[in-house]
């Protein structure tokens, strides 16, 4: 059985389950509608919410999907904010998400999951107030990255060196709270090559056939002429000794 859990901490990462929400950001502003998808081979589920150390109703209804559950909430308000995951009944957890909620102006919009090594990341600096484009500034552990006029910052090629809290401002109406971005390592497969697979193998087998080949047929002309050789010299021995006896 799976459920959805929020606590203040969380370590544990299960491959098989994975928790993704929707929208795909870390933030969302006060009375949006969130929906956390629970994605887990087996598929039964149950929530559970803890906040502040204290168990308590969700307030969404769990639904049966394809590939595990779903649970929305329709309007999630700064209390929401907290530790994610999905967790089944043996003990297996998802990916952690540290998911905020703001009655504030202004969110940043990064992914939810983490990012693999090399893709391309854009986050967003989002107004609530309008939906146009608009001059942002970028910070990265508090420090100053750039502002961008279109309000996006993009990473071309993301790597662990870019793992940190981002937030954003836009002057004259609001500052977002942080968010983590994360970077996931790709996996690289290294196949050994088997000895017959060597590309050079063929070639040197080649030399040494040829090397040995060689040898054994200047060792058989070498017998042969030694055996030529002794035979002629017998047949001259016996045509002297027929002479002398004559």
């Amino acid at each position: 059985m799976l459920k959805f859990t929020l606590l203040n901490s969380y370590t544990e990462k299960s491959d098989a389950t994975f928790l993704r929400i929707t929208p795909d950001r870390l933030q969302h502003f006060k009375f949006d509608s969130v929906a956390f998808h629970c994605v887990e081979p087996d598929g039964l589920t149950k929530l559970r919410v803890i906040r502040n150390n204290t168990e308590i109703d969700p307030g969404c209804q769990i639904q049966r999907t394809s590939t595990g559950s779903s649970c929305t909430i329709r309007r999630v308000y700064p209390a929401d904010s907290g530790q994610y995951w999905c967790e089944t009944e043996q003990g297996d957890k998802s990916n952690s998400v540290y998911v905020t909620v703001t009655a504030g102006s202004v969110i940043l919009e990064s992914p939810v999951l983490p990012v693999s090594d090399g893709k391309a990341v854009t986050l967003r600096c989002r107004s609530k107030a309008t939906s146009t484009n608009t001059l942002a500034v970028f910070y990265k552990n508090g420090h100053l990255v750039k502002s961008f006029p279109s309000g996006e910052m993009t990473i071309h090629s993301v790597s662990k060196s870019h793992e940190g809290l981002y937030k954003c401002n836009i002057s004259g109406v609001g500052e977002s709270t942080e968010s983590r971005l994360a970077v996931r390592a790709r996996t690289v497969s290294v196949t050994p090559q088997k000895p017959h697979e060597d590309p050079h193998s063929g070639d040197s087998n080649g030399r040494h056939v040829s090397i040995l080949l060689w040898i054994a047929v200047t060792i058989l002309i070498t017998a042969l002429l030694l055996v030529g050789l002794l035979n002629i010299r017998k047949h001259r021995v016996s045509v002297e000794l027929l002479v002398e006896m004559c």
